[in-house]
């Protein structure tokens, strides 16, 4: 695995259409170590005018574009010299889209909506996967490309998620406060355990990475999506 704190941080530029989905990912992928946004973009001209001129090594891509296709700018990049690695993220569950993302080179595809833990485990997949390959010499062996190839799988969640009694105290408190339902926001949680929001932000993201809550985005009128939490049920 590599070492995320002695490398270069890996580019990312975030394409989607809707400008606060595209907010929310970016938010993401800055929780993730060894990841930085290099931009957003949300139509197609503006993100091959953004990877013409950052040259960002992943892109996350959207495919329901304004002004077209998210798979036609995935042509365009295959194109390119040194084209980015592009991971899809989009709603678009039909097996046509599924399978040209694939001959048309994505690493990954993941479909909307997902959470943070599922995000996170596709970045933390490729970024491993980069680290191994830079390591190897100018050849690789079977085992070494069948193990590149293997990492690109991202490692699937534990079926049962830790059991809130054998939590530290306070994250304990935080998940009892969603559980009764008190709570479902870091703000609401924050109040009724005593802590900062801040503070309940990373321990409801703890709670969510380890299964024991899912996290849903509800989107207002204007301004981002307000994070809700939930206990993950079954």
């Amino acid at each position: 695995m590599s070492d995320a704190a002695t490398t270069a941080p890996i580019s990312v530029l975030v394409v989607d259409d809707d400008f606060r989905v595209a907010a929310v990912h970016a938010g993401f992928v800055g929780q993730v170590p060894g990841f930085e946004v290099r931009g957003e973009a949300h139509t197609a001209a503006e993100a091959l005018t953004a990877i013409e001129g950052a040259r960002p090594d992943l892109v996350l891509l959207d495919l329901y574009l304004p002004d077209g296709n998210g798979l036609d700018l995935l042509r365009t990049l295959r194109g390119m010299p040194e084209p980015p690695d592009v991971i899809v993220i989009s709603a678009a569950n039909d097996v046509a889209s599924v399978r040209a993302s694939l001959q048309l080179g994505a690493v990954n595809y993941l479909v909307k909506p997902f959470t943070f833990a599922d995000f996170s485990a596709r970045l933390v997949a490729f970024r491993d996967a980069q680290a191994r390959m830079a390591e190897l010499p100018g050849e690789a062996t079977q085992a070494d490309i069948d193990r590149i190839f293997g990492m690109r799988r991202p490692v699937a969640a534990p079926d049962r998620p830790v059991e809130a009694a054998r939590l530290a105290p306070t994250l304990r408190l935080v998940y009892e406060a969603v559980a009764r339902g008190d709570a479902q926001s870091a703000t609401e949680v924050g109040a009724i355990v005593g802590i900062s929001r801040a503070t309940a932000q990373r321990y409801l993201t703890q709670l969510e990475q380890s299964g024991m809550l899912r996290l849903e985005l509800r989107y207002g009128a204007t301004g981002r999506p307000e994070h809700r939490y939930f206990v993950q049920r079954g």
